[in-house]
C-alpha cells in the first residue's frame, strides 16, 4: 500500500468514526438492543469502507451513512422481533404470587450508556430531545411501530430531517413519508403505557439531585421507611430478564426485604443511562469480600418522586458496556462513575 493510499484510508477511518455515536443512537432506537445497535453500526462502517469508491458525493457522507445504517437495521428487523419491557408483556404481579421467570435475552429492551448514543451538543433543546428519545418508555413505544414507520419517526421527529431528505434516504415519496409519520404519531399517542412518565431535567435540578442522594442513602442503608418516602405510590419495579414486575410501594419494599434481601449492604455507583439517572448496583460478595455486580438501575422521576425503578440483572453483559469493573474492593466509595 502506498503512503498516499494509507493516508486516504486513515482519513476515511477518521471521517467515519466522527459519526459513530449518532449512528449508534439511531440504530439503538431502531433495534432496542445496545449490542445489536453496535453490531449494526460496525456493519455500516464496513459496508461504507468497502463501497466508498462508489460513493460519488451526490449526498453528504452523513446522509449516505444513515442510508446504509437504515438498510442494515431494516434487514435485522425483518424477523418482526419486538423488544419490550416486562409491563408490555404481562400484568403486574402481586407480591404474594411473585415468581422469577426469565425470558430469552432477545425479549427485552436493553439499557444503553448515554455516552455511546448521545452526541455532544451545545443546543439544550436538541440535547433534551435526544435524551427523551432514548428513554425506556419511548423506546418501548417505538417497538410498536413497523420498521419503516420507526425509521421515519426517528429521522423526522428526533433527528429533525426534512421530509424530502427522508424520502430520498428511503427511496420513496414525500407524501409516503408524511403518511408514515402520521400513522406513527397516531400509534404513539395510543401507547400511554405504565411507566411512561419521567421528567428528569438536564442537568438534574437541585430537588432531583437531592432526591437521588436520599435514594442512595436509603438503598445502601436498606432503609425501607426512607425508601417508601421517595417512591410514588404507583411506582413500578422491573427486573429483566425476569418478566415479573411489581407496582406500588408496599409490594416493591416487600420484595426487597424478602426475595431481594441479599441486596442489603449494596453499594451504588452513578451512571448516565437511557437519558436518565441510574446506578450500577454492587452487592456484598460473601466469597471474595468486597462487592460483586448485581444490576444496572434506571430511575424514572416525576413530581419529586421515583416512579420507575428498572433493574437490568445480566451484569456480565451490562457492566463492561458501561466501563465498570466486575468486582469492587471494600473501599468502594473511591470508585469513579462508569463510562
Amino acid at each position: 500500500m502506498s503512503d498516499g493510499t494509507a493516508a486516504t484510508t486513515t482519513d476515511l477511518d477518521v471521517r467515519l468514526e466522527k459519526h459513530r455515536v449518532e449512528l449508534t443512537g439511531y440504530c439503538y432506537r431502531m433495534l432496542g438492543s445496545s449490542f445489536e445497535a453496535e453490531d449494526a453500526v460496525q456493519d455500516t462502517m464496513v459496508r461504507a469502507w468497502r463501497s466508498y469508491e462508489k460513493f460519488e458525493g451526490r449526498s453528504s457522507l452523513r446522509s449516505w451513512l444513515y442510508r446504509i445504517a437504515t438498510n442494515v437495521c431494516l434487514d435485522m428487523l425483518t424477523a418482526g422481533n419486538k423488544r419490550a419491557r416486562p409491563m408490555d408483556l404481562t400484568e403486574s404481579t402481586p407480591l404474594a404470587q411473585a415468581a422469577l421467570s426469565p425470558r430469552p435475552d432477545n425479549t427485552w429492551l436493553e439499557p444503553m450508556p448515554d455516552s455511546r448514543v448521545l452526541p455532544t451538543t451545545d443546543d439544550p433543546a436538541e440535547a433534551a430531545v435526544a435524551k427523551e428519545s432514548v428513554r425506556l418508555a419511548f423506546m418501548a413505544a417505538l417497538q410498536q411501530l413497523p420498521p419503516k414507520q420507526r425509521a421515519v419517526l426517528i429521522l423526522r421527529e428526533v433527528l429533525a430531517w426534512k421530509a424530502s431528505e427522508v424520502a430520498e434516504l428511503l427511496g420513496t415519496t414525500v407524501a409516503s413519508v408524511n403518511s408514515a409519520l402520521q400513522r406513527a404519531r397516531a400509534t404513539l399517542a395510543e401507547q400511554q403505557q405504565p411507566g411512561s412518565a419521567a421528567d428528569a431535567s438536564d442537568p438534574l435540578d437541585d430537588e432531583q439531585q437531592k432526591l437521588l442522594e436520599r435514594y442512595v442513602a436509603a438503598f445502601e442503608g436498606y432503609d425501607m421507611t426512607a425508601l417508601t418516602a421517595l417512591l410514588h405510590e404507583d411506582a413500578i419495579m422491573t427486573m429483566p430478564p425476569f418478566d415479573l414486575w411489581l407496582t406500588g410501594v408496599k409490594d416493591i419494599t416487600g420484595f426487597m426485604t424478602t426475595l431481594g434481601a441479599p441486596c442489603a449492604g449494596s453499594h451504588l455507583v452513578p451512571v448516565q443511562v437511557n437519558g436518565l439517572p441510574g446506578f450500577a448496583q454492587y452487592k456484598p460478595d460473601p466469597e471474595k469480600g468486597g462487592f460483586t455486580p448485581w444490576a444496572v438501575q434506571v430511575l424514572e422521576i416525576s413530581d419529586g418522586r421515583i416512579t420507575g425503578f428498572h433493574c437490568f440483572l445480566d451484569t456480565q453483559r451490562w457492566f463492561p458496556l458501561f466501563g465498570l469493573p466486575l468486582h469492587l474492593e471494600a473501599e468502594a466509595d473511591q470508585v469513579e462513575e462508569g463510562v
